[in-house]
């Protein structure tokens, strides 16, 4: 049995040593993260570059998604590197404090249009919500509360206001600029951060496209506000993420899982990607085993339907990249055996205005109906493949397909697995036979099993599959 769910794994110090880079590949990570918020232009290419070459030696292909950082809506630095603030104290978030002056009863703001975004009776969580201020009055420079939760700060930690409302760009000056170096790497995504509307995604797409660059565009979904224009958000959009920590912190820890539900459920039925992020393995940054809560937050999520689940400082600075990444896949294994993660009726009532779209949906049905073993997509840009991996699924979909950039797109497709092929002839007959071989020799299928492919008349056209052959392995091949 195969994963059909993906994992997503960041890059960082832990990974950099070669032997751990073969370790997560044969733990089986898909797609790999390079986060914009830590290390230089340099170290990114490097990274991309380092976990490229593995893949290839190991004969697999692993997408690279470059995630922007987005505004820093933090506070500056404390003169001794931290603070314990009193509940019922005063306490002042200053924009013209200097950066490292920060005590007891202020600190400096990095956001410096703070003050005109809140006003009296708003509060501000700082460090994930760990700490809990209450706005009791804001002038020119200065926003002065009240510490209505008590706890430890120390530098360069986070600001959220409750509700959502704070107003800086999705896109900075250095996101602008790590744009271009994901354009350089041949990002096959590029994630951008605290996403507002689907005009930020727009604008990115816009400008790596002027850079070079190809790659899908993944909206993180983390602040409130971007909730009340959701679908227009994921139809400009090829992927959403569900950041989970600044959502939570902004919407509240207990709306989080129903709208986290919804999201997956909305992203699906409008044809896009979808990654569920965050904490979701947490305590394996030191631990060699995840927590019950853990467990049942991968599978919850599997069930659901997420194509992909992603690890961040787990595998980025923790001490089991590997392992965690082993764990996360035997989870979603066993969630992937129950009933509901196998059948569908998704669109089932819905008129098609492609033929490349009506395609995919009549194999799925097909196949979920035929006992077929394996669905082959000769596809051009993966479109086909990705329409298909709407439809929940157990019968594995192979993207046979002779583009470098199509193979490491589909790594975050949920149960579509990518398959280098290049036809010796354009000769359908031929074609199909040659498809129906590479299957054979991968062990997906054997003498007697049905196979279904999908391709075009006019191969090597983008958009162009418009037939769907049964074949019964080991019989005349039809045309």
């Amino acid at each position: 049995m195969q994963r059909r769910t993906k994992i997503v794994a960041t890059l960082g110090p832990s990974t950099d040593d070669p032997k751990m880079l073969d370790k997560i590949i044969e733990a089986g990570v898909d797609v790999v993260r390079v986060n914009f918020s830590h290390g230089t232009p340099e170290e990114h290419k490097e990274r991309a570059e380092k976990i490229r070459n593995r893949a290839r030696a190991h004969g697999r292909q692993i997408g690279v998604l470059c995630d922007l950082q987005g505004p820093k809506i933090r506070i500056e630095k404390f003169k001794n590197k931290k603070v314990y603030l009193e509940e019922g104290a005063t306490f002042i978030l200053d924009t013209q404090l200097d950066a490292n002056a920060g005590d007891e009863t202020r600190v400096g703001v990095a956001y410096k249009q703070l003050p005109d975004d809140v006003k009296r009776g708003d509060t501000l969580l700082l460090d994930d919500g760990r700490v809990l201020l209450w706005v009791n009055d804001v002038n020119t420079n200065e926003v002065i509360c009240r510490v209505m939760l008590s706890g430890e700060l120390s530098d360069r930690k986070g600001i959220n206001k409750q509700g959502g409302g704070l107003s800086a760009p999705a896109l900075t000056d250095k996101d602008r600029n790590d744009i271009k170096t994901a354009a350089e790497i041949q990002a096959d995504y590029l994630a951008v951060s605290f996403v507002r509307t689907a005009e930020d995604v727009n604008e990115a797409r816009k400008l790596l496209r002027d850079a070079g660059g190809h790659g899908a565009i993944v909206a993180k979904i983390e602040r409130s506000e971007c909730l009340e224009v959701i679908d227009s958000i994921i139809e400009a959009s090829d992927v959403i993420m569900i950041a989970r920590g600044d959502l939570g912190v902004e919407i509240g820890d207990a709306a989080l899982p129903p709208v986290q539900k919804d999201l997956i459920r909305r992203a699906r039925e409008m044809n896009r990607v979808v990654i569920t992020a965050t904490q979701m393995m947490e305590s394996m940054i030191t631990s060699h085993i995840p927590t019950r809560a853990e467990v049942f937050d991968v599978a919850n999520a599997v069930l659901d339907g997420t194509d992909a689940v992603m690890l961040s400082a787990e595998t980025a600075s923790g001490k089991y990249p590997d392992k965690v990444i082993a764990a996360m896949d035997r989870i979603a294994l066993e969630a992937e055996k129950q009933r509901q993660v196998t059948k569908s009726d998704h669109r089932i009532n819905t008129s098609f205005s492609r033929i490349d779209e009506a395609i995919a949906m009549a194999a799925m049905y097909t196949a979920n109906h035929l006992g077929v073993k394996a669905i082959a997509s000769l596809t051009e840009s993966g479109a086909t493949a990705l329409w298909m991996s709407r439809i929940s699924s157990g019968i594995p979909i192979y993207a046979l397909t002779s583009h470098v950039e199509t193979r490491r797109k589909v790594t975050l497709y949920r149960g579509v697995y990518p398959v280098s092929f290049e036809p010796t002839t354009k000769d359908h007959v031929e074609v199909n036979r040659e498809a129906v071989e590479e299957l054979l020799r991968r062990g997906a299928v054997r003498d007697g099993d049905l196979v279904i492919l999908t391709k075009g008349d006019l191969m090597g056209v983008m958009g162009g599959s418009n037939a769907m052959k049964i074949i019964r392995v080991g019989e005349h091949t039809p045309e």
